[in-house]
Formats: C-alpha cells, structure tokens, sequence
C-alpha cells in the first residue's frame, strides 16, 4: 500500500503541488525544474490528477509550488483543483511569476482560478529595485507585479503573499527601504522575507567571489531592519523568514512548522503522512510513468518537533509538547535555555521557549545547544 493510502482518511490533511516547469532559471535557485512543452504538460497534469484522486484524502490547505506553476495556465490549475476534495475552509495557495501573469499580453486568466477555488497567491518581488532585480535574474518589471496584483484582486483573490530577498547583490538598507515600501503599498497580506543562500550547483556558486554580496554584518542588519520595518507596516513576525497581517498566516507552511501531515505530489515532492517521511524522485518522465514515491524514514519525533517548533515566534509550547509526546520537556533543555536568555537569544516562560529576533539568525547553533549537539 503507497504510504499516503494510510493514515485517518477522515482527518483533513495538506496537499503539496509541485509544478516544476519554469521559462528559464534564476541563478540562485536549486529547485527542480524544466523548460515546458505542451505534451509534457498535459500528460503531468493527467498524471497529477490521477495521484490525487488516488489518494482518497480530504484537504485543509493547498500549495501549488514550483517552478512556476502559473505557466501551466488557468484552465490546467481549474483542472487539477476540480480533482482535490477540500473541506469548506480551505486554504488553497498559487505561486505565481509576475512576468507571465503581469504582462500586458498576459492570458492567464485570474477569474477562472478565483472560481477553482484558488483564494491565496504567492508572487515572487524578491526586490523592488531593477538593478537589484536584475543582478538576481528576475523577468518582468515592478509595473508587471503591480498589474498582477491588481488582476488577483479584482477576481476576488485579495489575500496575497510576496518574497523579499536579504542579503543579495548591491542590496543596501535603501533598496530594502524601498522593497518594504513597495510591499507597504501594494495591499499584501504577507511577506516572506529570506536571506539569500547560496546553492551548489548554481549559476550564482559558480561566481560566487565575484558577487557583490553583503558580508554576514551586514545581512543580519538588513535583516533585523526589515524584520523592525516590515512590524512598523503591520506584517507581524511569525517565522523566522514570515511576515503577516493578523489572520493571513501562512496556515499551509504552519503545518511543516507543527509536524502536522501533508501529501507532496510531484516530481521532487516530499511528504510526512503517517509517521512516514516519503518523496518524489527529481524526474518528470519517472512522475508520469507512475514510479513510486522513495521512503526518507520517520518523521516528527522529539528532536525534529523542537526544532521545527523553534523556529515559530510561539516557539516551543510545553503543554503542546507533552499533548503530543505524553511526557515534559526535559528540565535539562528549559535550563539550557534559560542560560542563553542572557545573551538575549532566547525567551523562557512558565509556559514556552522561544527565540527573539537576534536569535533567528543564530538558530541553528542556539537549537544545537539545547538539543546537546
């Protein structure tokens, strides 16, 4: 039996969509993706709608993710959402490229999406400054982004989330004012707001030591910056790289923070149902021709929930843990933590641990120390 045939089948779960087609490649980016063509597309939709009605669950959140999911077209995401059994409540995301759905000779059809039941888009602005945008790789200009949003909202998708890059080429404390602003203005609901991570692999590896990069001082300062501007416009921090008005959270993404259970369907999708972590090979052609997912082992014990759980604003909820594990936390982590209260990384309560903003950026060696690594 695949493993996402187990499990409660009345429990709500989430659904991850990996569309991996995308016009070309930033140089920055290490996710899975090809050039399309009409054939392949057609059949990878087929293939994911079969996946889907396979699966026999009901969904709570939906992620389109990609790629660029957007360059499938309106009527193949209608297509795929007709086969998705979703409860009333739904939260069902489209990442979208502006260049595609912001031209003015775009087709892409926001109506006929708005009416599949799309309710939330995620558009990648990176940065609201052109050289920064074109040092990144970025297609389309501000003015596409703009009438995409416009678009989305006057089909009646007013719930919109967009991507802010840290620490990129010629970023200065200006330019990001300047991408703040522009978020400020264009009516967003959300912000994800990420430091730019070099990948292996990538164009942008390869040319590394030629970058005009922000050295590690000054990208924590443009990331406290942005996290303090981004709060003065209201988008509260909630995640270490997430920004919201209240109520516009990223329930989706919550689920991986709260080792909560969601299918990937895909080629390099990932999964947790059941206990059980699986995914999808990198390959579209093996997709289509009906490979099973791989088995990565189990998921959500003691270790992983802790650190997934720091990385939440909440932080780590002692009464959460013990519902989930039937046990305390460990007296020798909450005396760790309160240790490192002093260096102003972490704050401890009667009734969470969690990290502050200056710990964000340290989290991975502060999780390290209360984990014993």
């Amino acid at each position: 039996m695949p493993p996402f045939l187990s499990g409660d089948f009345m429990k709500p779960i989430g659904l991850y969509l990996h569309i991996p087609f995308c016009n070309g490649k930033c140089p920055y980016c290490d996710f899975y993706s090809v050039m399309p063509d009409s054939e392949t597309v057609n059949n990878y939709v087929s293939t994911l709608c079969k996946k889907i009605d396979e699966s026999g669950r009901i969904y709570d959140t939906v992620y389109f993710g990609g790629g660029t999911p957007s360059l499938i077209g309106s009527d193949n995401i209608a297509k795929i959402m007709s086969h998705i059994n979703r409860t009333s409540d739904c939260e069902t995301t489209l990442e979208c490229n502006p260049s595609d759905t912001g031209a003015t000779n775009s087709c892409f059809d926001f109506d006929v999406i708005e009416r599949s039941g799309i309710n939330r888009i995620s558009m990648g602005l990176q940065s609201a400054d052109n050289r920064e945008r074109k040092a990144l790789g970025r297609r389309g200009s501000c003015d596409d982004i703009k009438r995409a949003i416009e678009r989305a909202r006057n089909a009646g998708i007013d719930n919109i989330s967009l991507d802010l890059m840290l620490g990129i080429p010629n970023q200065t404390v200006e330019s990001l004012q300047k991408s703040i602003d522009f978020c400020k203005n264009s009516g967003a609901k959300h912000i994800s707001a990420y430091i730019l991570k070099i990948e292996e692999k990538t164009p942008f590896y390869k040319i590394k030591s030629s970058l005009s990069l922000p050295d590690d001082d000054e990208t924590c300062d443009l990331y406290l910056y942005a996290a303090k501007e981004l709060e003065k416009a209201g988008f509260y921090q909630y995640e270490i790289s997430n920004f919201s008005q209240n109520g516009f959270e990223s329930r989706h993404n919550l689920k991986y923070w709260h080792c909560e259970e969601y299918l990937g369907l895909g080629a390099s999708a990932h999964s947790f149902v059941d206990g059980k972590r699986f995914y999808y090979e990198r390959s579209i052609d093996n997709f289509i021709k009906g490979n099973s997912p791989i088995s990565d082992g189990l998921g959500g014990d003691e270790e992983e929930y802790i650190m997934l759980s720091l990385r939440l604003s909440e932080g780590l909820i002692f009464e959460k843990y013990q519902t989930r594990f039937g046990k305390s936390l460990s007296e020798n982590i909450i005396a760790k933590a309160k240790k490192l209260m002093k260096h102003g990384f972490v704050r401890v309560t009667e009734n969470s641990i969690s990290l502050t903003v200056n710990g964000f950026l340290v989290s991975n060696s502060v999780i390290c120390e209360l984990l014993g690594y």
